[in-house]
């Protein structure tokens, strides 16, 4: 069964390894025909701790990390577009591959 993947908007990064990711949608009202906005907000896992509050990010479903984690973020560090502190920096440079494809070749070679 596919991944989900969706989009959002980091509201909390003040937990260790995890953002909380502020996901917003449009439907159509069934009676009204209105378009209504309509919110989750979801716990995903941060690994290298980069997202900050405001960061766009892309996150996918996962195996259950905690209790309340079952997303990870896959957003590549290097497309923030904001200016990086030295020791992010650090790190997004160390990582020459988006989250998503380390974790692709990760999932390969423990396969072999």
């Amino acid at each position: 069964m596919p991944r989900r993947v969706l989009e959002g908007r980091v509201v909390g990064d003040e937990m260790d390894k995890t953002v909380t990711v502020l996901v917003e949608r449009r439907t159509m009202h069934p009676i009204y025909k209105k378009y209504v906005k309509q919110s989750s907000k979801y716990a995903a896992h941060d690994e290298t701790n980069l997202f900050r509050v405001g960061d766009m990010v892309e996150i996918e479903e996962c195996r259950p990390i905690s209790k309340r984690k079952t997303w990870t973020v896959t957003t590549d560090p290097k497309a923030l577009g904001r200016e990086l502190t030295p020791k992010v920096r650090a790190v997004a440079e160390s990582e020459d591959a988006p989250v998503k494809a380390k974790k692709a070749e990760a999932k390969k070679a423990s396969k072999k």
